[in-house]
C-alpha cells in the first residue's frame, strides 16, 4: 500500500513538474531578424545611457525614464515598451519587443543605480566636519 501512495505522488509530481515547466516549443525564440528601426533603436538608447554626458531622470507614478544629452541634442522618454526619441527635427515612436524593453530598462536601471553610487560616495568623501561641530556653527549664526 505505501508503495502504490509513493508512485501515486511521484506521479503527481512529476505531472505538476511537466504542467509548470515553461516548454521551449511555447516560447518563440529571439531572433535578429525584426524590423531594423528597432534594433537601431535599441543601440542609439545603449549609446545614450552610456554616455557620460547624459541626464537621468525617473518618473515614479508613471513609471517612465528620460534620457537627456544635450551634447548630442538628443531626448529620450521610455515607457511601457515605447520608446520616443526626439531631436531638435524629428521625433520618433518606437515600440519595442518584450525582450529588448527588459535588457534596456535593466541597462537604465543599472546605470542609473551606478550613477547614483558614484554620487554618494562624492558626497560622503567631502565630509569634513562632525555633527557636533556642526550644531555649534548653527548655534552660533544669528
Amino acid at each position: 500500500m505505501r508503495k502504490k501512495i509513493k508512485r501515486f505522488f511521484s506521479r503527481l509530481k512529476l505531472k505538476f513538474y511537466i504542467w509548470t515547466k515553461k516548454s521551449s516549443s511555447l516560447i518563440p525564440s529571439y531572433k535578429e531578424e525584426g524590423p531594423s528601426y528597432e534594433r537601431t533603436c535599441f543601440k542609439i538608447c545603449l549609446k545614450i545611457i552610456h554616455h557620460s554626458d547624459t541626464e537621468f531622470m525617473i518618473a515614479p507614478m508613471s513609471d517612465k525614464r528620460y534620457l537627456k544629452n544635450d551634447a548630442m541634442g538628443i531626448f529620450i522618454t521610455m515607457s511601457e515598451r515605447r520608446v520616443e526619441i526626439t531631436n531638435h527635427v524629428y521625433n520618433y515612436n518606437v515600440k519595442l519587443t518584450e525582450r529588448d524593453w527588459e535588457r534596456l530598462s535593466y541597462i537604465f536601471d543599472t546605470e542609473t543605480d551606478k550613477r547614483r553610487l558614484d554620487y554618494e560616495s562624492e558626497v560622503n568623501s567631502q565630509i569634513t566636519n562632525s555633527l557636533h561641530s556642526i550644531l555649534e556653527r548653527v548655534s552660533n549664526f544669528k
